[in-house]
């Protein structure tokens, strides 16, 4: 059968300021076939997003095609004049764009947004395009489409925007889907809602689909066929079941040992080393250097992307060495040390006793009616939150969106004063305000929050960052604040060399350990971490849990940590607080909140977790999974 796009050696680049050409895709060859699903997997940087782009026949400013093709239904991409591609980008092939937030006009109603689509790509009748509006809404199992059609997209929750992209990306009926991270910084539940809804689309519409993705067990729940991606290349590519269930690259398997998971309290492997920039005429395997199994052979010679025919399913990898790699156990993971246990220790470093927090302000109306005495009571966002952290402990937050994980972490750090309740710090109150705290208490307790780009000041270099801390709290002279900075980038795994880096220079991964760095300045007895790991690829996540447990060994910091993903909360906390429609609904220690009897709300949580078996085993069952969590 002829596939719908055919890309056949496609390499991509573009010229450095000294005039070398790097390569940002090197022969990447893949064929989709109408109806299927096939996921793009691999580290940020590995080519994934330019390939989703190349796919449309575009390219980023400053690019060039070096070789090879990109056909659609026959018809080059590359060769196309702008009127023709015009016609197949958003026609033919739609795409669902990683933020839905920022790919939405804020300006705009949704079903304007969406009209427009469908009289840019079809000929429908004025009269009739409400009513198709409407239809697509309900398609993608908005509730009451007609009034959320008149929302704006501030509006609307992240789920409902991402549906409504999608919404947006039928409307004319395409025949492939490009989904770029589709469920990135999504909880779980609303995850598993989403894939199942994406997977039904496919079924009743038989339109071909294209994920790429970082998160492995999202591609395991969508995807029938996986090509993992490195520098550039696709270095393995076969069936999500031989591919999961029997990784032929050594860069597979590190991937699969640094993703967490729930049935275990084990630390995720991260994958030392970064990928290579690759120029013209480089040699050898593009992954040898972070190899464990790498020989002279994987230096000198660029191995080819072999098939091999196992159980009449084609599985290939680009490595010298498979046949050694298929027999190897699966990588060990440490199992992580529990803290002591709550009898053994002495009064809680944190304590947070019955809070309540609200974001109300009262207006003309409501000071007036305190003026004359009314009571006024505020609804509360999170109410009856009552929970302790210990010295050396971790305990997580979990839940879905709008749980009131983050108001409660934002009450502890001074940013929202609770109206209701106490929160204690070595058994002394703890002022709302973080302005109100002695500056020996601030210094105690640091937070990191989970956007590095929206924390880090880009107009300073990473030193002048880490200065801050170093002089706020300990009065360093600028030579000592430059030594204590440089130590601080060597415990979270940096070198000296970044400290005049500014963060624009740093991947998502080093800014978010030099964000770590600077909580870590302050010598702190607890930091707060909110969700610090949810948009990074699985090898870089498990390099930062890597990192925070480390830390914490040395220094015997305690964390309360916000995460949605409950694999990463089993590789990291000791005790777990479930948190829903602002309040607590179950507590304890992680094998009790992960072992049966749960609450009702809990197990839809763990049911909704992506799981995939490391053992070699094949991957779960995607109906399945969809039924439990659904």
């Amino acid at each position: 059968m002829t596939p719908l796009i055919q890309v056949d050696r496609l390499c991509i680049g573009y010229r450095n300021a000294h005039g070398e050409r790097l390569h940002v895709l090197r022969d990447v060859s893949l064929a989709i076939h109408r109806g299927e699903t096939i996921g793009v997997v691999g580290e940020s940087g590995c080519g994934k997003s330019t390939l989703t782009l190349a796919l449309m026949g575009f390219l980023r400013r400053g690019s060039e095609v070096i070789s090879g093709t990109v056909r659609f239904d026959g018809y080059d991409l590359f060769n196309l004049d702008e009127t023709a591609l015009a016609k197949i980008r958003g026609g033919r092939i739609a795409v669902v764009p990683q933020n839905a937030g920022q790919s939405l006009t804020p300006s705009i109603r949704i079903g304007a947004q969406i009209a427009e689509a469908i009289r840019l790509h079809t000929s429908m009748p004025r009269e009739a395009i409400f009513q198709r509006v409407t239809e697509l809404l309900a398609h993608v199992r908005l509730p009451d489409p007609a009034a959320l059609a008149r929302r704006y997209p501030h509006q609307l929750s992240g789920g409902q925007q991402q549906r409504a992209a999608i919404a947006m990306a039928l409307a004319s009926e395409p025949e492939v889907l490009l989904l770029d991270e589709p469920t990135t910084g999504l909880d779980v539940t609303t995850q598993v809602a989403l894939l199942a809804l994406l997977a039904d689309l496919q079924r009743q519409m038989g339109v071909a689909m294209v994920c790429i993705s970082h998160d492995i067990g999202v591609i395991a729940r969508l995807c029938r066929h996986i090509a993992v991606m490195y520098a550039g290349e696709v270095i393995e590519y076969g069936p999500t079941e031989a591919v999961l269930g029997q990784p032929q690259h050594p860069y597979t398997r590190g991937l699969l040992a640094a993703i967490p998971t729930i049935r275990a309290s084990v630390i995720p492997r991260g994958i030392g080393g970064r990928p290579p920039v690759v120029r013209d005429g480089a040699l050898g395997c593009a992954f040898a250097q972070r190899c464990d199994y790498a020989d002279e052979l994987c230096l000198s010679e660029r191995p080819a992307l072999a098939s091999s025919r196992r159980e009449n399913t084609l599985h290939m990898a680009r490595c010298h060495h498979v046949a050694r790699i298929v027999d190897l156990p699966a990588p060990s993971k440490a199992i992580r040390p529990a803290a002591a246990p709550n009898g053994e220790r002495t009064q809680p470093l944190l304590e947070v006793l019955d809070v309540a927090v609200t974001y109300y302000r009262p207006g003309l109306v409501g000071e007036a009616a305190r003026l004359l005495g009314a009571a006024v009571r505020p609804k509360p966002v999170v109410e009856g939150i009552t929970f302790d952290v210990h010295t050396g402990e971790t305990v997580a937050l979990v839940g879905e969106s709008g749980s009131g994980k983050s108001t409660v972490v934002r009450a502890i750090i001074g940013m929202n004063a609770p109206f209701a309740g106490q929160i204690r710090f070595r058994g002394a109150p703890l002022a709302g305000q973080a302005d109100a705290r002695p500056l020996d208490v601030r210094r105690r307790i640091q937070i990191v929050f989970q956007n590095p780009d929206a924390s880090l000041n880009p107009r300073q270099q990473v030193g002048q960052i880490l200065a801050q801390p170093l002089r706020l709290y300990f009065r360093l002279s600028p030579r000592a604040c430059r030594e204590r900075a440089a130590q601080l980038l060597e415990q979270v795994r940096l070198g000296a060399d970044y400290l005049t880096r500014y963060p624009a220079q740093l991947s998502g991964g080093e800014k978010q350990r030099v964000a770590i760095a600077r909580a870590f300045a302050a010598d702190p007895d607890i930091v707060l971490c909110d969700e610090i790991t949810s948009a990074l690829d699985v090898s870089v996540q498990a390099a930062v849990l890597e990192l925070l447990v480390e830390l914490q060994r040395e220094r015997g910091t305690a964390y309360v940590f916000i995460a949605h993903d409950l694999a990463v909360v089993r590789a990291v906390a000791d005790r777990v607080v479930v948190m829903h429609l602002g309040r607590v609904c179950e507590t304890g220690t992680v094998s009790e909140v992960y072992s049966p009897p749960h609450h009702p709300y809990t197990e839809a949580l763990l049911a909704a977790a992506h799981d995939i078996h490391l053992d070699g085993s094949s991957a779960p069952d995607r109906a399945a999974a969809f039924s439990r969590a659904i």
